[in-house]
């Protein structure tokens, strides 16, 4: 059995599954907030794209789904205001292993959109989300497709990474970051 099969969440709603027992990764992604705030930042002022298109490498199902997306569309939103730019329309890539709940994010995708439209006016039909099926330890996506990755307790999984990549520093980085808080 591969150990993608083993190591992986329990989807549904029930007592044992992700979805009902997550309040650490949700505490953990609020505490990364502002390091997630000041890279997303950092990287729309570097390029300004009309089009942002961010992948989020083990998604997971339950109530953090969206979470990060939230906070960034917000972070962009806020940028945007500060320099009197239009917002970018958003391709957002939800990954996790196949085994995950999808179906219960595609459900849940519909009040998403309506919080979006609610709370950012008119930036729900700027906004384009799909599911991306499978391990991050293969090909994903085409070079140079994705402008930012987010990942929230996933990385650990990597069994190597080639030192001086960009997800080395990155990784020491946000390690740094968060030794100082």
């Amino acid at each position: 059995m591969e150990v993608q099969q083993v190591l992986c969440m329990k989807g549904g709603d029930g007592e044992a599954s992700y979805a009902n027992n997550s309040l650490l990764q949700k505490k953990v992604i609020l505490e990364v907030k502002p390091i997630l705030e000041e890279s997303i930042t950092e990287l729309y002022c570097k390029t300004f794209s009309e089009c942002l298109k961010i992948a989020d490498l083990g998604c997971s199902s339950g109530p953090n789904t969206f979470l990060p997306l939230w906070e960034i569309i917000d972070c962009i939103g806020a940028t945007c205001s500060r320099f009197s730019r239009e917002p970018p329309a958003f391709q957002i890539f939800l990954n996790d292993l196949p085994q995950n709940d999808f179906n219960a994010i595609f459900e849940s995708l519909a009040r998403f959109y309506e919080r979006i439209e609610k709370e950012k006016e008119g930036m729900s039909r700027q906004c384009f989300i799909a599911g991306v099926p499978g391990s991050f330890h293969r090909r994903l996506f085409p070079d140079r497709s994705i402008h930012f990755f987010h990942s929230s307790y996933s990385l650990h999984w990597l069994s190597q990474v080639s030192s001086g990549s960009k997800i080395t520093e990155s990784l020491f980085i946000i390690s740094i970051k968060l030794h100082e808080t």
